[in-house]
């Protein structure tokens, strides 16, 4: 019976497995810093998801990059392998695919969760603004209705003749309600 070494195999195995490792590794750090700046990102009126797209977009080519490279390691080995040991190799190989998938898997579900957290960031920063432009509306109205009270304020106390003559001075229309002739006052003061 003729032995072969299955070191490179099993060298090529372990640098796959450190590689897939260290790309999923590289990938939380990068979820991990997002996340920790979402307190920020909720703070600001619009939000730019070009960061997490392209980290996951880099991810994914990591972990393609690393099957590839297992996936010929693979296929190079097992040309070279004959009879026993290629059964034996092919059982080793079974666990090694098991092991990928559950780190594939593992990778995926974070990339979804990275995925569901920044659109709800993007939600939450999309809300946002829309609730500072509906504050920014109600303080415009009551800045304009202080305003409008305060420029009515000096005639409130006139009676209707008394506008009248302002009006006549001014060569304004000299008819209508106390309210009309108050707010022909005001426009001409704010002309």
């Amino acid at each position: 019976m003729t032995v072969i070494n299955t070191d490179g195999y099993t060298a090529g195995a372990a640098q796959a497995r450190e590689a897939t490792e260290k790309s999923v590794e590289s990938w939380k750090r990068g979820v991990r810093v997002f996340t920790d700046q979402a307190g920020l990102v909720a703070r600001m009126p619009k939000f730019d998801l070009t960061e997490p797209v392209t980290q996951y977009f880099e991810f994914v080519q990591q972990v393609v990059d690393a099957n590839r490279e297992l996936a010929t390691r693979w296929a190079e080995i097992v040309d070279s392998l004959s009879g026993t040991v290629r059964e034996q190799a092919e059982k080793v190989g079974g666990v090694v695919a098991d092991q990928v998938d559950a780190v594939a898997d593992v990778a995926t579900e974070q990339a979804r969760k990275a995925e569901d957290l920044a659109n709800e960031q993007a939600e939450q920063a999309e809300e946002a603004a829309k609730e500072q432009e509906r504050a920014v509306k109600r303080a415009e109205r009551a800045a304009a209705k202080q305003a409008r009270e305060q420029a009515r304020e000096p005639y409130e106390g006139l009676t209707k003749a008394e506008l009248s003559d302002q009006l006549a001075e001014r060569g304004l229309p000299k008819t209508g309600t106390v309210d009309e002739l108050i707010e022909r006052l005001v426009g001409s003061d704010s002309e």
